[in-house]
């Protein structure tokens, strides 16, 4: 996904319950041209957690026959993105030839390295009904030595994904591993992603990450004296035996991993150095990135 523009800005406030709770941001609308998300990351209280720099809920969202997701070929680098949906269809395409529909309970990882441009769209044969899309998509730091290596993108089906239930709460490891469950998905750093949802009433111990947060997609939650509403995002402490209660019907993610080195974030470009950041601008506005087999009529421009 392109971040259409420069500034990313969210409203948050230091939680004094919880003393698990560090912090809690309340994501600021953002309209991609169609459609809408909710931006949580970064913002200027906390840049990142762990490995993860970017964080989008797209939706819920719905459309008319003959409109949907449009979004133009547009580039990154020295980054990884993570899509995954809760209920539509996407279809991503990228200058390595990458051709594929990510459906509900699969992940796409598209890891950008040196520089990849991407698009993403849907089938003429979801635009032609009513339909309607809800997801997460978010943006992973790659170590610097890592930053520039080849571009590759891979694509893990929902039934690949490691999913268990506790007492009655239903657990997915999108990645890493949590509740001895090892997800599939190619890492880079010490990285964990997990989805869960809870009924009215259940409760769930959240696993432990050196850094990690919690985002409610949907319902309501308690975590001991601190009341977590739809699409928050609560930047947890490190510690064993956080546990969270819904007290209506809840969907979770809980994103975290190591600490990691300054990142820079200009657009769609992030990079542990700023000259490389200035080098994408200038090589994406000089036409210098591959183009995207399929669509290589439109793109969007540097902002």
């Amino acid at each position: 996904m392109s971040t259409e523009g420069k500034h990313l800005e969210s409203d948050c406030n230091v939680q004094q319950g919880c003393s698990a709770v560090e912090m809690i941001i309340d994501p600021k609308p953002k309209d991609l041209g169609g459609f809408s998300v909710r931006r949580s990351l970064p913002v200027r209280e906390c840049r990142n957690i762990g490995p993860w720099i970017f964080f989008d809920e797209m939706g819920a969202a719905e459309f008319a026959a003959g409109s949907g997701i449009n979004v133009r070929p547009h580039p990154h680098i020295n980054l990884a993105t993570v899509s995954y949906l809760f209920e539509g269809e996407i279809l991503h395409r990228d200058s390595l030839g990458s051709y594929q529909s990510i459906v509900p309970g699969d992940i796409n990882l598209m890891v950008a390295g040196k520089g990849i441009v991407h698009s993403e769209r849907e089938r003429p044969e979801i635009t032609a009904r009513d339909h309607r899309l809800h997801g997460l998509q978010l943006w992973m730091a790659l170590p610097e030595a890592d930053e520039e290596i080849e571009p590759a993108f891979y694509h893990y089906p929902a039934a690949t994904i490691p999913a268990t239930t506790i007492d009655g709460v239903a657990v997915r490891v999108l990645i890493g591993s949590a509740y001895g469950l090892t997800s599939p998905v190619k890492t880079f750093y010490q990285t964990l992603y997990i989805e869960a949802e809870l009924q009215a009433g259940q409760s769930l111990q959240l696993p432990n990450s050196p850094e990690r947060g919690l985002y409610l997609a949907s319902g309501q939650l308690q975590l001991q004296d601190t009341t977590v509403a739809a699409h928050q995002l609560v930047v947890l402490s490190a510690g064993d035996g956080v546990v969270i209660t819904a007290t209506e019907p809840s969907r979770i993610a809980l994103i975290g991993g190591e600490a990691i080195t300054k990142r820079y974030m200009e657009w769609n470009f992030v990079s542990s150095r700023k000259e490389r950041i200035e080098q994408a601008k200038q090589d994406w506005q000089q036409g210098r990135f591959a183009k995207v087999p399929g669509d290589e009529e439109e793109y969007i421009p540097y902002p």
